[in-house]
């Protein structure tokens, strides 16, 4: 199901959802990431199949390395230009949202969905060489590789392919960005937020940076970006160091 269009990067909330329904064996899988490192494995494979398991990673004491699909497996179009990969590692992380639709629909094949809408986006109408983000975060907490090369430049822990998300900040943060709008009293669903957390303190380990230095779209310009995750940054900061 494609996510409505919404008119520009920072347009009005939609109404979040009162929902409840992603309290699934969809949650319960986002739930594992949440118990560290130790024993995370076995639980997650002796509950679940495939690649729905979050995988324990040396990198840091905690961190737990979660499940992304990649642009390949979404089915991103080619970048239309130039990813350029640095040579040296990001030192900051930047929270976003992409200001669409707040869909009650928690399936991969809607965090799919929305990646592609997301590209779809970046290259035809921002004229970019493709999707400005590295990575998002779907409404029911599915991880997606948004700029070509990002996965595997985060596995190596050494490199990052500038991005196209946040002026002056491309060439030395990450960009993450989440499923939907949380202006006028939106709120993200719980799996996202326990997904974004697992991700943010895995990039962390993997690159070295302090999560003191998770900051919003609008610490680095004038933007309503990222919402109310602005205001949720210091129990970000404060979740991420715990998972470390």
């Amino acid at each position: 199901m494609t996510p409505a269009t919404p008119p520009n990067p920072d347009r009005s909330a939609h109404p979040d959802s009162p929902g409840g329904t992603f309290r699934t064996a969809g949650l319960r899988r986002r739930g594992l990431l949440r118990t560290g490192a130790a024993g995370v494995a076995a639980l997650a494979a002796a509950l679940l199949p495939g690649p729905a398991r979050a995988q324990g990673t040396g990198a840091g004491a905690g961190a737990v390395q979660p499940d992304i699909d990649s642009t390949s497996t979404w089915g991103a179009r080619a970048p239309q230009g130039t990813i350029s990969v640095l040579r040296h590692r990001p030192s900051g992380i930047v929270i976003h949202h992409t200001a669409s639709t707040n869909s009650t629909d928690f399936s991969r094949a809607q965090a799919h969905a929305h990646a592609r809408w997301v590209q779809d986006l970046h290259l035809d109408e921002n004229g970019w060489a493709d999707t400005g983000y590295h990575f998002l975060v779907s409404r029911g907490g599915w991880i997606t590789e948004g700029r070509h090369g990002s996965l595997s430049a985060l596995t190596g822990g050494s490199s990052f392919v500038l991005g196209a998300h946040t002026s002056g900040q491309n060439d030395r943060t990450i960009g993450i960005a989440n499923e939907g709008s949380y202006h006028a009293g939106a709120l993200p669903p719980e799996a996202q937020w326990d997904v974004l957390v697992t991700l943010c303190a895995y990039v962390c380990a993997q690159y070295g940076i302090a999560p003191a230095q998770i900051t919003g779209h609008k610490d680095h310009g004038t933007t309503l970006c990222p919402g109310v995750y602005h205001d949720m940054l210091p129990r970000l900061r404060e979740e991420v160091a715990a998972a470390l």
